[in-house]
């Protein structure tokens, strides 16, 4: 696999390779011995899969606090997504700064996104499947997430964020202004 640092430290490009023929491909994804050798030392509990029928579908900035928080290893399964990454750890020197990468079928590239980090996509493709693997369970009470266009944050998401399509909780998710994170940056 080949791994790419981003301008965030931890959150990672990983791209797996893929073994093809004239009957199409196989790759590994994922591999714990693999990602321990890299010294990525996570262990994922629960596989997520997430459809998006409509291009300029937004989720996100979403996390879960701790002792809930998750590591997230997010790909494109169909279609194409700009997935993005937000530190929100207090005390970070790299905290509020974004990263995104383009991730799609054809590339194959995955988006390793720790926690104490926002998650969120835009899909670019309609019919977009997002798998991702996470850390640990769904823990709703845990929950929080920040507004996708906040213009302290100031992504680029490459639509025109007055027609993104969003979920009510996501229409009404607060701004990195006053926001009291969960999180704290070990440094």
């Amino acid at each position: 696999m080949n791994i790419e640092e981003t301008a965030l430290p931890g959150v990672l490009i990983i791209t797996p390779k893929r073994f093809g023929d004239d009957r199409g491909f196989f790759s590994e994804t994922y591999n714990a011995q693999s990602f321990a050798e890299a010294d990525i030392a996570m262990t994922f509990v629960q596989d997520n899969h997430s459809l998006s029928e409509h291009v300029g579908t937004v989720r996100g900035l979403h996390f879960q606090a701790p002792p809930r928080a998750q590591d997230k290893l997010v790909r494109c399964g169909r279609g194409a997504l700009f997935d993005v990454a937000v530190d929100i750890r207090k005390g970070s020197p790299t905290y509020g700064q974004w990263v995104g990468a383009e991730l799609t079928f054809e590339n194959a590239k995955m988006l390793l996104v720790p926690a104490g980090f926002a998650h969120g996509f835009a899909t670019r493709a309609p019919g977009t499947e997002i798998i991702y693997k996470c850390s640990d369970t769904y823990a709703p009470e845990t929950e929080g997430a920040l507004h996708f266009a906040d213009p302290a944050i100031g992504i680029d998401w490459g639509l025109d964020q007055t027609t993104a399509i969003l979920s009510d909780k996501d229409k009404t998710a607060p701004g990195l202004v006053g926001f009291d994170s969960p999180f704290t940056y070990e440094g």
